[in-house]
């Protein structure tokens, strides 16, 4: 039976735009589709488009949150939320029940008010991409012009983060600010979906360096499944995934690697039609002789491993 745990969709903020329910829908994912697997944990992040600034911003997570909050109330046999490691734990216990970990894409859901951080806590917010593709309070994104790195604020607030248990996740975030949350972060810090730039040379990708980096310091990177960043030539499949995941385990990353969809989100491989697809996609890893336990690892248990070690 394969296992899955994705570390970034954004259904969550689809489903609440076109009015669609999780349980069955057209998105690439629905609860009804993923009973086919044994243990499906999902982190859906919120995401907060670079045009939403302040107060509209926490506003607009607070919509998505009660979207979340509906839609675990009237699937509450086949979806649970986990807000802390005994949820995850259970909920692997309990199996064939997807699992939902919320978290933030976008910095500028606090509107430069660190008490806001531990309002998103309080809510089960447990991961937080800093930025998205501009600049916010925190910091520049990667296709803000003349990115810098954090701003005050934004170093304040990765501390306050650390300090109320919400991981850092660097997806996004400009190469300054990176090597920025490299420099004060005291806790392992993520990306949830980024790929090898050495494989596909784009911005939103990952020098081997800064992989190195987030495996020296515990962290996990998800492989995004987004066209653009799997292939320069902007349509890509299975063989362009298992490109970037065999970089990855040249570097060392055995126990580092994962995947962050993206579903619902960008444009996939058609092999990827949606979270039904992400057997054939394990299937073919085995295919091409890639050891079990190291496909076992990156399709769910260095996520989960994480996920128990951090989510104190």
């Amino acid at each position: 039976m394969v296992n899955f745990f994705d570390l970034h969709c954004d259904t969550l903020s689809k489903a609440l735009d076109e009015n669609k329910q999780l349980y069955e829908n057209d998105l690439h994912i629905s609860l009804k589709r993923a009973q086919k697997y044994d243990n499906y944990i999902e982190c859906f992040a919120a995401w907060i488009p670079d045009e939403i600034r302040g107060d509209a911003a926490m506003s607009h997570f607070n919509r998505l949150y009660q979207k979340l909050i509906s839609e675990q109330k009237n699937n509450t046999d086949v979806f649970s939320i986990c807000r802390d490691v005994n949820d995850i734990e259970n909920l692997v216990k309990s199996g064939n029940k997807t699992g939902a970990v919320l978290t933030v894409e976008g910095g500028a859901v606090l509107g430069g008010k660190l008490e806001n951080v531990r309002y998103l806590r309080e809510k089960g917010v447990r991961v937080m991409t800093l930025t998205w593709n501009g600049a916010c309070e925190i910091g520049d994104g990667v296709e803000a012009p003349n990115a810098g790195g954090l701003s005050d604020f934004g170093k304040k607030a990765v501390k306050e983060m650390e300090k109320c248990g919400i991981i850092v996740d660097v997806s996004h975030a400009s190469e300054k600010m990176f090597y920025d949350v490299y420099e004060i972060s005291e806790k392992p810090f993520i990306a949830t979906h980024s790929n090898s730039k050495k494989v596909c040379n784009h911005r939103r990708n990952l020098t081997d360096e800064q992989f190195r980096i987030i495996a020296k310091c515990g962290g996990i990177v998800g492989i995004n499944f987004c066209n653009d960043f799997l292939s320069d030539n902007n349509s890509a499949s299975f063989d362009d995934i298992i490109k970037h995941a065999e970089h990855f385990l040249e570097l060392g990353g055995e126990n580092v690697i994962s995947f962050g969809s993206d579903f619902d989100g960008c444009d996939v491989p058609v092999e990827i039609a949606g979270i039904e697809c992400i057997e054939n996609l394990y299937e073919y890893f085995l295919k091409k002789n890639y050891n079990q336990n190291v496909v076992d690892k990156m399709f769910f248990g260095n996520a989960y491993k994480f996920m128990i070690d951090n989510l104190k």
